[in-house]
Formats: structure tokens, sequence, C-alpha cells
């Protein structure tokens, strides 16, 4: 299952999200996920594990496990290297030891103080608030990632993070539109206005975080996760399927795509046996109402600032 972006190009409706993958544990979690079928990996420079899964995907071109052209990789421009886009992309295909990408985001709608391209930071001022660099405007970043293209450095550009105006200003100053705005989607967090709005104008959504975080953002940001909810859990039981497998399939069947994360192998396989059953109408209209408009990913906690507010 695919879904065909704004400029041509399909993108595998179910991904593996990379973040805070260990390095030890990347080459077998991207091995097995091939076997498995996935055929879409998310990455970012700022996850840091860009390099072994370099590594894996090497061996697996060089196995014969699968091309290089099956397969569709995304990665991100982390905040301190907007005005460094070319050397950032750059620095993140050498690393992924690839020779173009299929698709390139802005992580976060923010540029900060720069550090050196590859050495992905969040630098606090003085007062302990995100040093944002007020000198790099986001279109600006956005002309130099359209600049990517036209090099054959990166098939597709979009943006992560963005809220409805921001999508539209970037809908507004691009010559090539965003195909992408990767945000966090889930069962508490459904964010139906900003997902109408970028289908509407073409801008295919991805949901990062679509389980809700689970064990990860309870960790780190002390959120909970769907996936106890008495709703899912009730679904669960009724398609006999798992309440992760549920809230994928809700995200699939709203015609977004879903990248969640884990590291253990059972998982790996669960999570991708999300197309072997459909939600009823009925169904789906019960997970629609457990909404709590709930961002469970909250980098605010680390940054002093609330990009969000």
């Amino acid at each position: 299952m695919a879904i065909t972006l704004n400029n041509g190009f399909k993108m595998p409706q179910i991904g593996l999200g990379v973040w805070r993958m260990e390095k030890q544990q990347v080459r077998d979690l991207i091995i097995n996920a091939i076997k498995i079928g996935y055929r879409h990996f998310d990455c970012a420079a700022d996850y840091k594990n860009e390099a072994e899964v370099g590594e894996a995907l090497a061996e697996a071109f060089k196995s014969g496990l699968v091309k290089r052209e099956e397969l569709f990789i995304t990665t991100k421009l982390w905040n301190s290297d907007h005005g460094h886009v070319l050397g950032a992309c750059k620095d993140s295909l050498k690393k992924l030891q690839l020779e173009y990408l299929d698709l390139y985001l802005v992580h976060f709608p923010v540029a900060v103080k720069h550090t050196g391209v590859g050495n992905t930071s969040s630098e606090l001022a003085e007062d302990g608030v995100l040093d944002i660099d007020t000198t790099i405007s986001l279109e600006t970043t956005w002309h130099a990632m359209e600049d990517l293209v036209s090099a054959g450095l990166v098939r597709s550009i979009g943006i992560s993070n963005y809220d409805i105006f921001l999508t539209r200003d970037c809908l507004a100053y691009s010559k090539v539109k965003p195909a992408v705005n990767q945000i966090e989607m889930h069962p508490y967090f459904q964010r139906e206005s900003l997902v109408k709005f970028c289908q509407k104008h073409g801008v295919c959504v991805t949901a990062h975080t679509p389980l809700g975080g689970a064990a990860a953002n309870n960790e780190w940001f002390g959120t909970v996760s769907c996936l106890e909810d008495p709703v899912l859990q009730a679904l669960a039981k009724k398609y006999g399927k798992s309440a992760a497998q549920i809230a994928l399939r809700w995200g699939i069947q709203r015609n977004t795509i879903v990248i969640p994360k884990t590291s253990k192998l059972e998982r790996l396989e669960e999570n991708f046996q999300v197309f072997d059953f459909q939600l009823a109408k009925e169904d789906m209209d019960l997970i629609n109402g457990i909404d709590r408009k709930y961002r469970t990913n909250q980098p605010a906690r680390f940054w002093g600032i609330d990009l969000y507010a």
C-alpha cells in the first residue's frame, strides 16, 4: 500500500521510524524489517544513528536482499543546520551511504545556533531558553531545500511539525511544493483540521508517534499513550488485533502514512500486519470520539520554550 505524492512519487503507507533506536540494534532491526516487508524507513540527523542505518542498508543492497529503488528513505534537516542545507544533506547522504534521498524534511520550523554540519544540537542561551537564530527565515530554508531537488540529491522535500499557518505560508512561497508534512498524530491527538488542510492542498500527512509515544514518550516527557484506552482495547478484542494495530489501521484509513517505532522483533512484525482487516465506519467514529488534543512529544521540556504555544 502506497500513497502517490503531489510529484508522482509513491510513498509506502507504513514505515519504520528509527528514533531512539540504539546503535547496536539498528542493523538487525533494519535487516529484519526488510525481510518482513518494510520498504520505508524514517530517519533524521538528530537521531544520531544515520551511519548505522547506512551500514545496514549497504549490507541489504550488497546481499541482494533488496534493491535501492525498492526502498523509500526519509531523513531530516536539523534545526542547527538551516543555514547549511546543502552541507547537511550531503552529510546525511554520506552517513546513509546513499546517492539520493526519497524525502528530505525540515525537522522543525525553527533555526537555532549553528554548531557545525552533522553536529546536531539544541543549545540553550544563558537564560536557559533555546538559542533561536532570528536571521534565517523558513522561506530561505525552503528555497535551499528546493535546490536539493534541482541538484538531484533529493526526490521529494517536505516539512515536519508545521501547523496550518506555517504550512499555508510554505505553499505560498514555494516553487517546489512540500510533498509531506510529518506531524505527531494518534487517536489522542488527531489534528483533524491540519490533516484536512494538508490533504486539500495536496500535502500528504505522515503521522509520527502514531501509537501515542508508548513507553518512549512516557520516559522522556512523562506523557501517557492512547493504547490503554478502553475504546482501543475493546476494538482490539473485537477484531482479534492489538490496540497498536487498531491505532495504526485508523491512521491508514484516514489516508495518512504511519511510521511506528519499535526495537522488538515481535512488534516489528505486528505493526506491519495492518492490511488484512478494515475498521468499520462506526468503529472509526468511535476512535474519532476519543481525541484529547493531547500532544505526547513535548520538546519544550528540554528547550525552555514551547514552540507550539
